[in-house]
């Protein structure tokens, strides 16, 4: 600890030896500090506040039917994104910053200092905003945030309208494609049901649905038939135990008519006409009934011709018993509707067969339809969420042009104060005084180093490592010591001015600062 503070005595000796030095420059450093601090030119602030009320009366209004963007959100990022640069560009143009400048170094270095000196602040809690920008020109700085305020307010607008177009845009386009999908889907539903007409179900009924209806019609005509052929058969048998013919004068028998088969053609043409009135030409029942009567027909002339080639006398014939008469021609009419029936189970088996042969293929054709439609389906439902979600769109851009989501309200206009901001010459004269202090201590230490100076035999036996013989005192006389005195004297005299000038530049500017104030 003695070593240390022997070291400290003998640096401290060292710099003493150049104190004039050390007073030199701090004397030269504190009057270039000061003369520093007061050229630099005043800066003045222009500022704005700026609140952005995004609560419209619309919005529970408009729920679920307008779109709702998150203007709180969208407003932030454009006050953080605000000072970019083509809107710094646009800004020197709106605020004449451009008149001086005379070529692009000048105009990109304007650039650079708006970029450093223009400032947003922002309360994310109360959406207050607030630009400010400082300049050595009050005029000036608020030229410049009169138009930093204009570009916030029509950023905010101009990139909402963009956007909305952009979207509808967008929409439209996507639209268009749905569109086209499904008018492909529509189209290959249509030739698949064309391709597979005969499969497809009617009335809401499916494939199997059908074939049980065509079996069900099926037992229900062999029913009728067995029936109908049961009738026909019980009607033979009684015909066969009755007298058929009685011999008496008949005047048919001139004209070659035959009462049996007359009578059944007639029960058949009544008949036909009774179906005609409730079925078509082809069905089945109208075909078999004409097709009984060309029969009848038939075994008419047949008969006619087998009696004249037996030589029936044309005075005396055999006329039929009349409960015989009445019986055939029940059963003529119990022949044509078994005929009927008949026809009409050929046709339900035909149409049984036919369904139950075209099963294999059913499935495949259902499975094929539950595709497309499922393709059909999704297609329709993005088309009609996209449509709506346009109409959505138009209505969101109805209401921005009818009354702005956005207010933008200047709560304070753009001032400039009439005190400058910066310099803060308060703060940077002591700071100069700092400096000067410590340039005057370290330029005796420098000067120490270079020129030492040895001050105890000690010192200098160990700076040589050569043996000492012996140390040679002085004795000052009265008029050195009083010459060092003095010298002692001027030298605290040159300190205490440095710091008696650097008090009263303090004051004065506290002084000037209250008068501004």
């Amino acid at each position: 600890m003695d070593e240390i503070l022997r070291q400290v005595i003998l640096i401290l000796r060292g710099m003493w030896k150049h104190h004039w030095l050390g007073l030199l420059v701090a004397w030269v450093i504190a009057l270039i500090g000061v003369v520093a601090v007061f050229r630099i030119p005043d800066r003045y602030e222009a500022s704005a506040r700026i609140y952005v009320d995004t609560q419209s009366i619309l919005k529970p209004l408009m729920s679920g039917l307008a779109i709702e963007p998150n203007m709180d959100q969208q407003i932030m990022i454009l006050s953080r994104t605000l000072i970019s640069r083509p809107n710094l560009e646009k800004l020197v143009r709106m605020a004449d910053l451009d008149l001086d400048i005379t070529n692009k170094a000048s105009l990109e270095a304007m650039i650079d200092e708006l970029a450093k000196t223009l400032t947003i602040k922002s309360t994310s809690r109360d959406n207050l905003y607030t630009l400010a920008y400082t300049d050595p020109q009050p005029e000036r700085a608020k030229r410049v945030v009169q138009s930093l305020v204009s570009i916030f307010v029509e950023s905010s607008l101009g990139s909402k309208r963009k956007d909305s177009d952009s979207a509808k845009k967008f929409i439209d386009d996507q639209i268009l494609v749905y569109q086209k999908k499904l008018e492909d889907a529509e189209n290959r539903l249509k030739d698949f049901k064309l391709r597979n007409i005969s499969a497809q179900a009617g009335e809401g009924r499916d494939y199997f649905g059908r074939l049980s209806d065509v079996s069900a019609d099926l037992e229900r005509a062999k029913l009728e038939l067995r029936e109908a052929e049961n009738s026909r058969d019980a009607l033979k048998r009684q015909i066969a135990g009755e007298d058929a013919m009685l011999l008496s004068d008949s005047p048919d028998a001139a004209s070659g008519a035959v009462p049996e088969i007359d009578g059944r053609i007639d029960a058949q043409k009544r008949n036909l006409d009774s179906l005609l009135q409730r079925y078509t030409d082809r069905h089945p029942d109208v075909v078999g009934a004409r097709r009984m009567i060309k029969e009848l027909e038939e075994q008419r002339r047949e008969e006619i011709a087998a009696r004249k080639k037996l030589g029936v006398s044309h005075s005396t014939v055999a006329s039929q018993n009349p409960v015989y008469q009445q019986l055939k021609v029940a059963l003529a009419e119990s022949e044509a509707s078994v005929a009927s029936l008949r026809t009409r189970v050929t046709e339900y088996q035909g149409r049984y067969n036919q369904l139950k042969d075209a099963m294999k293929m059913i499935p495949q054709i259902e499975a094929e339809l539950v595709q497309l439609n499922r393709d059909y389906d999704i297609h329709k439902k993005h088309y009609e969420s996209l449509v709506a979600r346009r109409e959505s769109a138009e209505i969101s851009g109805e209401m921005d042009a009818s009354t702005a989501a956005v207010d933008f309200r200047l709560i304070d206009p753009p001032r400039v104060g009439s005190k400058p901001v910066s310099p803060n010459r308060l703060l940077l004269l002591p700071m100069t005084l700092v400096l000067a202090l410590g340039g005057g201590l370290f330029s005796p230490f420098v000067a120490s180093q270079f020129r030492p100076v040895f001050f105890d035999a000690r010192a200098l036996r160990e700076m040589t490592g050569l043996p000492l013989l012996g140390v040679v005192s002085i004795k000052l006389s009265a008029a050195d010591a009083a010459r060092n005195k003095w010298r002692f004297r001027l030298f605290i005299a040159g300190v205490l001015g440095l710091f008696g000038a650097y008090g009263v530049g303090m004051a004065v500017l506290v002084y000037l600062s209250t008068r501004t104030v």
